[in-house]
């Protein structure tokens, strides 16, 4: 069956939002990349996305992302 639970919060914190625009850039960089096929600026957009990943995590873990206990009451 369905879970008809309400939840209020999607990932929306400054950790999420800090995540999401940085890979945005990453994937703008790495599209352009492909589109003027030059191998290095693709590595500089996956770097860029590497950076995206890290830096989410590293802002959850020091407070800024979804308080996970209070998400599930």
């Amino acid at each position: 069956m369905a879970d008809n639970t309400h939840h209020d919060n999607h990932g929306q914190s400054t950790a999420a939002w800090t995540a999401v625009a940085i890979l945005l850039v990453a994937a703008v960089v790495m599209s352009w990349a492909v589109v003027v096929a030059s191998k290095p600026l693709f590595i500089i957009g996956a770097v860029i996305a590497v950076a995206g990943v890290v830096a989410g995590k590293v802002l959850a873990m020091a407070g800024y992302g979804v308080d996970k206990s209070a998400a599930h009451k």
